[in-house]
């Protein structure tokens, strides 16, 4: 079977489904457990999109735009809360315009979706805190079974 990037794939076949790699956008998205489906890409995205994109460094990086800007976005995964500044156009290869948890399709259309996207995105300094202090507490955790060792 011939290999192909995912640019490839989905400008051939105008969307692609794929299982979910990596925890940044949980509680969202599972690792290995839940498929995304990526279209194509009609026209400049909206806030609260979950684009796919290719950094320069040429990793695919499947984050939410918290804020559109004249040229680019500021990107953050849902489980992160560093901000990535200086996506364009130019590095989105697609959207996310469903996902499918447990059996069931679930549209980026759905009320509950959206509910979640604005309790989750637009309390930022909220999520922040309450990240940041997992953070804390897993790392100091950490170091405390790496000292009693």
């Amino acid at each position: 079977m011939e290999k192909s990037t995912f640019e490839e794939f989905i400008e051939k076949n105008g969307s692609l489904v794929y299982t979910n790699v990596g925890v940044s956008m949980m509680p969202l998205l599972r690792e290995h457990r839940d498929l995304i489906i990526i279209s194509k890409v009609n026209g400049r995205l909206k806030k609260y999109d979950v684009p796919l994109y290719k950094r320069d460094s040429g990793q695919y990086v499947l984050h939410r735009i918290l804020k559109v800007r004249g040229h680019d976005y500021v990107i953050c995964g849902d489980n992160c809360y560093n901000r990535e500044y200086g996506i364009t156009d130019s590095h989105i290869i697609g959207v996310l315009t469903a996902f499918v948890r447990d059996g069931k399709e679930i549209s980026v259309d759905n009320k509950l979706y959206k509910l979640y996207v604005h309790l989750w995105c637009d309390f930022f300094p909220v999520r922040y805190i309450i990240l940041r202090t997992r953070s804390i507490i897993k790392r100091f955790l950490k170091n405390a079974e790496n000292k009693r060792k």
